[in-house]
């Protein structure tokens, strides 16, 4: 039987988290996305919902792992064919009791006794290839195998040598990770790897509230039938993923916004440069995912609600929560009344 995934495209509101998700979709250089929220807001639903609309990859047949037909590591394990067959995007969950060598791959020792060869067993970097690798309570997740998966995920090559192997093979995953804050927080070192992060929360809504019990028990009565209704929606939503990454290429940046990007970043007093760069990568996927071919302060206001609330510097007694009044200040000062407005003051300077 096969298993069906509540729609992406059924889920309501938490408008944040599913735009997060997209977006990497389109863009999985943006660095992956952490959801934080407490049980029962739609978390693994949504991460299982975006797998199924996903764009299908073209994959080596005979390959058991989702690598194109120029992918294949010599000597890793035997490609039975050069002819590419479509196949959907693989969704790999992480045990937390996760080790490295089966994270990374390691050698088959089955092979190595019996054989007497040494052949290389890929792990769940190679599984998850070209689809997405999600981390269930990623809080909980031994740091070590934390710093390696985003090691891996930073660079999208996997390379590993063990017993006189040595094998890399590419490893470009969109990467989800999702937790509740009240078991545990990550460190700050761990939280600015994750591209983007998303606080969820219940609504307070009567009536979102009600759409969602009345949607989930219709899935639930008849989950293929449910499906079928939002087939059309699924359909459409995978098409723009697709569009937008083609059109993503040509999205251009002007200089203005650049500045704009790195203003924010400073008035936040963010460490290195990482925080720049997302925002860069999402602003731009913001502006092809709404078919826009430029980069405007309101895209790059919106992946800055993305890509901050993580990295933003806390004095001890700080309230929580993304605070947006900064945000709000450094967006004012670039309306273009007050650039107007400076550069009229400037000539009267003058």
């Amino acid at each position: 039987m096969i298993e069906s995934f509540y729609p992406f495209s059924a889920i309501v509101g938490q408008d944040d988290m599913r735009l997060a998700l997209i977006l990497n979709a389109v863009n999985p250089g943006i660095g992956g996305v952490l959801i934080r929220g407490e049980k029962g807001t739609a978390k693994s639903t949504a991460v299982r919902g975006l797998a199924a609309i996903l764009p299908k990859i073209e994959v080596a047949a005979g390959c058991p792992y989702p690598f194109g037909t120029g992918e294949v590591p010599n000597g890793a394990w035997e490609q039975t064919s050069a002819v590419g067959e479509l196949r959907a995007a693989p969704l790999v969950n992480l045990p937390l009791g996760v080790s490295e060598d089966r994270l990374l791959g390691t050698l088959d020792l089955e092979r190595a006794l019996q054989r007497g060869e040494k052949k290389f067993e890929p792990g769940l970097m190679a599984q998850a290839h070209r689809g997405i690798l999600y981390i269930d309570e990623v809080n909980l997740l031994n740091d070590h195998i934390v710093d390696v998966l985003l090691d891996t995920a930073a660079m999208g090559m996997n390379r590993v040598e063990r017993e006189g192997v040595s094998v890399s093979h590419p490893a470009k995953f969109i990467l989800v990770g999702t937790m509740n804050p009240e078991e545990g927080e990550l460190r700050p070192q761990l939280l600015d790897r994750f591209g983007l992060a998303v606080d969820v929360a219940g609504s307070m809504d009567k009536d979102v509230r009600t759409e969602v019990v009345k949607r989930r028990l219709t899935f639930e009565a008849n989950p293929a039938g449910f499906v079928g209704d939002y087939a059309a929606e699924e359909k459409q939503l995978s098409g723009a993923i697709v569009a937008a990454q083609e059109r993503l290429v040509d999205v251009v940046m002007p200089e203005e916004m650049l500045g704009l990007i790195a203003e924010i970043c400073i008035a936040y007093g963010v460490d290195g440069m990482r925080a720049d760069l997302v925002i860069h990568k999402t602003a731009r996927t913001i502006a092809a995912w709404e078919n826009e071919v430029e980069v405007g302060a309101g895209h790059v206001r919106r992946a800055a609600e993305l890509a901050m609330p993580h990295r933003q510097r806390r004095q001890p007694f700080d309230e929580p929560g993304f605070d947006e009044s900064k945000l709000d200040e450094v967006m004012d000062q670039h309306r273009p009344e007050n650039s107007e407005r400076e550069s009229e003051s400037e000539k009267e300077g003058d």
